[in-house]
């Protein structure tokens, strides 16, 4: 008999509708019902792509006995963390708080008033390493509930007054300078790993908002230090097994401090991220590298995660079956020296195996090897490796593919558009562009309501009950923002417009200009979520000060700019000391510093050749968070384009920042020299 969770929308839900345990989704009624009946909460939260979620349903939740034991004497709440990300934000820094650390999946037992008062993440079904059992953990607390109920209340009490002193150190209402930026930079040069790239140990995640600032400082300052540690990280990523060396794209993470063995599972906002990473990488550098695996990361998106409503899936699964009937982490990406002989051929094989480090004894697990590039010379015969990966990636398609989750996820989404417009233009595949555009279409469509308010996130087409949180609002505005950049069309501009006017309003403290989680009308809980700093995606609070810098150099509008400065000033408190977990604020802050500048290009059509070839010389400058309008002169669609008449009837290009412009130009190599950095 299905519980409550068989009418969500949530895939994750969704994987436990059928439990013997009597889940609710997050609800009021959920929480009326632990006061009717005088039970506490039990707070699950996880995902679909978490391995040690799916592990601890299927030994807990799936088991008779316990789910018996859990429905008697608790209401049972299973949250999606993607689909609610201010609950799982209040509970993670609760349970961050009480034990040192965190993760997924996340159990915390709530009064029924929501106050917490136990915390853990994964327990085992029987004590190990030092681990109370599940069912250790629930006999324990129900004793508390029934025993010592004061003592209990009187601890949720004190974590709730806890959480509210816990202030965030704003700093000040001013923006950080070069002191605060070229601080930020010492800080990460002491934790980079000039060995393997990246910074600091295992496990080792991909650092794409650090990696946009160290491309952004280089673009303004000439820094060579900050170009080598974005390149040397980005080559080392490239060249291990965290990235999928046949099918493009890029893993959540990396186990080992060297990049080979990732954890499985494959997240659009990673591979969001990292594409328009690369592609940057590319336009600083020119790197052949860096142009591969900006468009096969690209393709892997467009391949792998698209629905059919043209928006893209939040995940691939780390584990799928090993052909053999279990479910395996990795089985779908490792390969043995057999299985390669078997596709390939023994001389091939052997190729294979030296080229991608395939060893008898294995890199992964059980003799098998997670594919990487270890080699550091050229290939001698680049015919016979692209012949060897395409009959691989082949035969790998015949494998059981891992599980996809379909949510459509809106702040994801946004970071997808940016990436692959961006993408599409700089290596002149419109095809990532319209997929771009087909993203945005869905957005618009779907998740907008006719307020301009913004659901969090849709599954075949149907919109989930969710409120967009400052992330959602953030970044879809700038994947618009890029969408007009590159496509000359002004619409995506003033659903930009649209969208940060609601941040603005609803997410902005008047009195500090810090910035919330959630809208100042969402669902009240324990405490409103603020987070200035980046996890696996750039922060709301520094992804708004972005797409508010962005629409106000496109439209000089001063409450918007005015907006993004102050919300700055946490960046100028945590840059310097914090850098690796305020990237993007860094990355943001150098687009003010630079102005951003404010690019027009006019042409006597779009598809004039001298209009197109400067619209493309203005994609592909450094200077940071420039912006690029583009029209004819008569166009209306961008207010950037306004007053600027063509030069001698020929396409012209108008370079500006902080209310000065420079000459008007004809010429590419000029306006390529003004954006320079």
């Amino acid at each position: 008999m299905p519980n409550r969770l068989a009418h969500e929308t949530s895939p994750y839900l969704l994987q436990h509708a059928d439990n013997p345990v009597d889940w609710w989704p997050w609800s009021a009624e959920a929480f009326e019902e632990a006061r009717t009946s005088d039970r506490p909460v039990l707070l699950s939260v996880g995902y679909s792509a978490c391995h040690w979620c799916h592990v601890m349903a299927h030994e807990s939740f799936e088991d008779a006995r316990t789910a018996a034991y859990m429905n008697e004497h608790f209401v049972n709440v299973k949250v999606d963390r993607e689909e609610r990300p201010d609950v799982d934000a209040v509970y993670m820094e609760a349970v961050q708080a009480a034990t040192g650390q965190g993760g997924w999946p996340m159990t915390v037992f709530l009064m029924p008033d929501g106050e917490p008062f136990y915390f853990g993440t994964y327990f085992p079904p029987v004590p190990r390493q030092g681990m109370p059992s599940f069912r250790q953990v629930l006999e324990g607390v129900h004793g508390a509930w029934t025993d010592r109920r004061d003592e209990v209340a009187e601890v949720a009490g004190k974590i709730v007054r806890d959480l509210a002193a816990r202030e965030i150190s704003y700093g000040d209402a001013r923006t950080p300078g070069d002191e605060e930026l070229a601080q930020a930079l010492l800080h990460l040069t002491r934790e980079y790993d000039e060995r393997r790239g990246g910074f600091g140990g295992a496990p080792k995640f991909p650092p794409s908002m650090v990696v946009e600032f160290l491309l952004r400082h280089h673009a303004r300052t000439g820094s060579e230090g900050a170009l080598q540690m974005a390149q040397d990280t980005c080559e080392r990523m490239a060249r291990g097994g965290i990235y999928d060396q046949l099918g493009g794209g890029f893993a959540r993470y990396s186990v080992d401090r060297d990049w080979i063995v990732p954890h499985f599972e494959k997240m659009l906002y990673d591979n969001a991220l990292l594409c328009r990473v690369y592609a940057h990488l590319w336009r600083s550098t020119g790197s052949e590298s860096a142009r591969r695996v900006a468009l096969e990361t690209a393709d892997f998106m467009v391949r792998e995660l698209r629905t059919n409503e043209g928006g893209f899936a939040s995940a691939l699964d780390a584990d799928s079956d090993d052909g053999n009937g279990r479910h395996v982490e990795g089985a779908y990406y490792v390969w043995t020296p057999a299985q390669l002989a078997e596709v390939l051929g023994e001389q091939d094989a052997e190729l294979a195996a030296a080229y991608f480090g395939v060893t008898v004894e294995g890199t992964f697990e059980e003799g098998a090897s997670v594919l990487q590039l270890p080699q550091q010379g050229g290939v001698s015969d680049a015919e016979k490796v692209a012949s060897i990966r395409a009959r691989l990636l082949a035969a790998r398609g015949l494998r059981p593919a891992p599980g996809r989750d379909d949510k459509v996820v809106a702040a994801w989404n946004g970071l997808a558009i940016a990436a692959l417009a961006e993408t599409g233009a700089y290596f002149d595949r419109p095809d990532l562009v319209e997929a771009a555009v087909s993203a945005a279409d869905l957005l618009v469509r779907l998740h907008l309501d006719e307020h301009a308010r913004l659901s969090r996130t849709s599954k075949d087409g149907r919109t989930g009950a969710n409120a967009g949180v400052l992330e959602d609002y953030a970044d879809v505005a700038e994947g618009f923002l890029a969408l007009a950049s590159v496509t000359g069309e002004g619409v995506w501009l003033e659903f930009a417009g649209l969208l940060l006017d609601h941040v603005l309003a609803g997410f902005v403290d008047p009195g500090s200009g810090a910035l919330f989680d959630t809208a100042v009308d969402a669902e009240k809980l324990i405490r409103r979520p603020q987070d200035p700093t980046d996890n696996a995606t750039p922060s709301g609070w520094t992804a708004a000060a972005g797409a508010l810098l962005g629409y106000a150099a496109q439209t000089g509008s001063e409450p918007h700019r005015a907006a993004a400065q102050r919300a700055l000033g946490v960046v100028k408190a945590l840059g310097p000391r914090v850098p690796r977990f305020i990237g993007w604020g860094l990355a943001v802050a150098e687009a003010l510093l630079d102005g951003p500048r404010e690019v027009a290009i006019l042409g006597p059509a779009l598809d004039d050749p001298a209009t197109r070839a400067l619209h493309r010389t203005a994609l592909l400058g450094t200077a940071p968070g420039a912006v690029v309008a583009v029209g004819t002169a008569e166009s209306d669609e961008f207010p950037l384009l306004s007053d600027r008449p063509l030069v001698g009837g020929e396409a012209t290009a108008y370079v500006c920042r902080n209310f000065t412009c420079d000459a008007p130009t004809t010429e590419k190599e000029r306006l390529r020299e003004a954006l320079s950095g």
